[in-house]
């Protein structure tokens, strides 16, 4: 084989421009061979813009039994990620998802577990791996240069979303229609990047407001608290209804700490271990001594092509794979775990109690309590549950 030739499953925003940058070849190896919706309108829109040799279909079942695409991208609502993935696998198809990679961790287990069956390659649409910043601090942390973790702190609060854009679309913020909010909606990315750079914590205790800053059923107010197997903890604060907002990314071991913010990232060096210092001291106060300079990185911006790239090359080149598809269930833990926490005014051990967490989810899709008229949005019950 020296080309893929891909499917691209869901035609909106994220689709349509997955698309556009395969079709215009930025994508070596990889040719656009069908699309897939079964919105008219995204239909009618695909067929306007794609080339004439682009099969498109409105039957997912009839472009996997009939089109010869070797793997499919895909691009729709959340619920339906790991239900298309593992037809996909079943069909003997190589998968790219989209984040996050579903709702609820039972969905992505069994995703999981099609596709080890399979032995097709698997990946996650997890490009702010290739930032470089982020990859640079991930590496200064792998190699030792802050020493054991301490603390982390993330702080990404610029997220802002008037009530127009939950109005825009009736499936937007419900648990029905999307499962979840800020955590599910805007923050997969930043939840990748903390556990990937930090590791997975051993438990969560989180405080989530449901419709806080806007007439909605879904969380758009987080605060978590972490904790990890080697006494370090860590905080994740995030939300949709606070202006101006703040991304400050700020991680401290017994060597220092790193701060990621405004595309800098910062390291303060000590000049010997805490730990040391602190044993050795002898004064009354004091501090170890430290410098202080900004970390040069190197690289493009992250962009989704560069994960499609990845992919594609994985297939042809044995090349290894940035995002694992494996690794959407972490992320999905870390948001299932909030939840779950505010839910019973617990703290969650993980791995969560994935039954438990989807008999929550199910009661509030059938308590729904969103009517919508004229795109105004009735709320009858909000607030923290």
């Amino acid at each position: 084989m020296d080309k893929v030739k891909l499917g691209i499953i869901g035609y909106g925003s994220m689709g349509a421009s997955h698309a556009k940058y395969i079709v215009e070849g930025e994508v070596p190896g990889c040719v656009l061979s069908c699309v897939f919706d079964n919105d008219p309108t995204k239909l009618e829109k695909a067929h306007s813009e794609l080339p004439a040799e682009v099969i498109i279909f409105d039957n997912y079942d009839e472009l996997l039994s009939t089109c010869s695409c070797d793997a499919v991208l895909i691009a729709t609502p959340h619920y339906f990620h790991p239900e298309l993935a593992v037809k996909a696998f079943e069909s003997g198809r190589h998968v790219l998802c989209e984040k996050p990679a579903g709702v609820y961790t039972l969905q992505v287990e069994s995703m999981n577990t099609a596709a080890k069956k399979s032995g097709k390659i698997f990946s996650m649409m997890f490009n702010q791996r290739t930032n470089p910043i982020y990859a640079k601090a991930k590496k200064m942390i792998d190699d030792g240069e802050l020493g054991e973790l301490k603390r982390s702190v993330w702080i990404i609060t610029d997220w802002y979303r008037p009530q127009s854009y939950f109005n825009a679309g009736t499936w937007r913020a419900t648990w029905k229609g999307e499962g979840g909010g800020v955590l599910l909606n805007q923050d997969p990315h930043q939840l990748d990047l903390w556990q990937w750079i930090c590791g997975m914590p051993t438990s969560i205790n989180a405080f989530c407001y449901f419709g806080k800053y806007h007439d909605i059923e879904v969380e758009d107010d987080v605060t978590a608290f972490a904790e990890y197997e080697n006494g370090a903890t860590g905080v994740f604060i995030t939300t949709t209804g606070e202006a101006p907002g703040t991304n400050r990314f700020e991680i401290s071991g017994d060597m220092g700490k790193l701060i990621i913010e405004n595309d800098t990232l910062t390291f303060y060096k000590l000049e010997m271990s805490e730990r040391q210092f602190n044993r050795e001291f002898k004064g009354g106060f004091g501090q170890p001594e430290f410098t202080v300079s900004k970390i040069e990185t190197t690289g493009e911006k992250p962009a989704h092509k560069s994960i499609t790239l990845n992919f594609i090359n994985a297939i042809l080149n044995n090349e290894d794979l940035i995002a694992p598809g494996y690794e959407g269930i972490k992320s999905l833990t870390l948001s299932n775990a909030m939840l779950l926490s505010s839910w019973t005014g617990k703290r969650v051990e993980l791995p969560i109690d994935a039954e438990l967490y989807k008999q929550f989810l199910d009661q509030k899709i059938s308590n729904s309590t969103i009517i919508k008229e004229n795109t105004n949005i009735i709320l009858k019950t909000k607030g923290t549950y």
